[in-house]
C-alpha cells in the first residue's frame, strides 16, 4: 500500500496543476481581449480626433480690357473671411497681389505687394483700409498705372489709368 500513496498524491498534485493551468489559460485569454479592447479604443479616440477637414477653395477669375482711364464693373468680395486678390496685367506686364478682409458695410483692409516696376526695383509692400471709392489698393503693371481700388466700403474695382487700353485678369481665392 505504500507504492499506491506516492502515485494517488501525484495524482492530485497532477490534477491540481491542470486546474491552475486551465484557470490561467482562461485568465490570458480575458486578459488578452480586455487589452485588445483597450487598444481599440485608444486607437479609435486617436484616430477620431486626428482627422482633418480639407475644404476647397473658392475663385472667382475676372478678366479685364479697358480703354485709357476705364473701370471695371465693380467686385464684392465675400464678407469676414480673407481673400487672396491676385492681379496681372498681360499688355503692359505686372503682377501684384493682397490679402484683404471686407467687413460688410464697415471697410475693406489689406495687404500685400505692389508689382514690380523698372525704376522702383523689386516690388513694395501696399497695407491700407478704405471705406470710400478710388483708394488705392495694389498696382498690378509694370508702369503703376493699372491698380485694384476701392468702389466702395463694399466693392472693389479694376481702374487703368494709363492712356492705353490694358488688359488682364483678376483672380479672388477665399
Amino acid at each position: 500500500m505504500t507504492r499506491r500513496q506516492p502515485q494517488e498524491t501525484n495524482h492530485k498534485i497532477n490534477d491540481k496543476m491542470k486546474t491552475i493551468i486551465l484557470r490561467t489559460e482562461k485568465s490570458s485569454r480575458w486578459a488578452g481581449v480586455l487589452l485588445a479592447t483597450v487598444v481599440a479604443i485608444i486607437t479609435s479616440v486617436v484616430v477620431a480626433n486626428a482627422t482633418q477637414t480639407i475644404t476647397t477653395p473658392n475663385a472667382a477669375f475676372i478678366s479685364y480690357n479697358l480703354l485709357a482711364g476705364a473701370n471695371s464693373a465693380t467686385i464684392t468680395p465675400v464678407t469676414n473671411r480673407s481673400v487672396l486678390v491676385m492681379g496681372c496685367c498681360t499688355t503692359d506686364t505686372g503682377v501684384g497681389h493682397v490679402s484683404l478682409l471686407h467687413y460688410p458695410t464697415g471697410a475693406i483692409i489689406w495687404a500685400g505687394l505692389e508689382s514690380p516696376t523698372s525704376s522702383l526695383g523689386g516690388a513694395t509692400i501696399t497695407s491700407g483700409e478704405s471705406i470710400t471709392a478710388g483708394v488705392h489698393i495694389v498696382f498690378i503693371n509694370q508702369a503703376h498705372n493699372v491698380d485694384i481700388q476701392s468702389a466702395s466700403a463694399d466693392t472693389i474695382k479694376i481702374h487703368n489709368g494709363s492712356s492705353f487700353t490694358e488688359a488682364g485678369n483678376v483672380t479672388l481665392v477665399w
